[in-house]
């Protein structure tokens, strides 16, 4: 999995009146957690922007002055309700012999008969929770619709997995192939005129 750097400085005081400032000056508050204990630091909030506002995930390498160094993932986010600015973020420190739980985006490959045939694609899980060690995170899950025939689900059972596990149920549907109004409403006219074609043979 990519991973982006975010630099900061470590906070000393974290009392409301500081955490004010810190915003106050552009910065961000965050705890990284997942440590012997939390660590506080701050960073400019333009340095957010390649992890929060992206449909991809990514690492952290959280670099603090003083040489500190911390390989994370973000755990959670807050954003102001009106502004979308953002207020705290929580990250979660990763070791490397220590497996993770994140969730990463479905990616679609191949082309399905059922959708050439006027099928409609609808992708039911945009993401999919995995679990794995740091270094075998995937970037994103890939779904192949090459078998998907018109009416046809695909299962999480039919994701391949390398190294890493997908905590969902068998039953869960990752995408499938409806049949779309048009394709449905051609069906119904081709059968009525099979049927009249029928009745005048007799």
């Amino acid at each position: 999995m990519k991973s982006i750097t975010i630099k900061g400085s470590e906070r000393e005081s974290v009392g409301k009146a500081s955490t004010k400032a810190v915003r106050n000056a552009g910065m961000v508050p965050c705890v990284l957690y997942g440590g012997d204990q939390p660590v506080h630091f701050s960073a400019e909030e333009k340095a957010f922007k390649g992890l929060v506002y992206t449909p991809n995930v990514h690492t952290v390498v959280v670099e603090l002055e003083g040489g500190k160094s911390y390989s994370a993932i973000l755990q959670d986010i807050q954003v102001h309700p009106v502004s979308d600015k953002i207020l705290h973020i929580d990250f979660y420190q990763l070791h490397d012999e220590k497996e993770i739980t994140m969730e990463v985006p479905v990616k679609v490959t191949g082309t399905s008969p059922g959708v050439l045939l006027g099928g409609v694609l609808r992708l039911n899980q945009r993401k999919l929770k995995v679990r794995a060690l740091p270094a075998n995170l995937p970037d994103f899950v890939e779904a192949d619709i090459t078998p998907l025939e018109m009416g046809n689900k695909l299962y999480v059972t039919k994701i391949p997995t390398n190294n890493f596990r997908l905590l969902h149920p068998d039953n869960t549907v990752v995408c499938q192939v409806r049949i779309s109004r048009a394709a449905m409403k051609a069906a119904q006219e081709a059968a009525k005129a099979e049927k009249g074609g029928g009745k005048k043979k007799k």
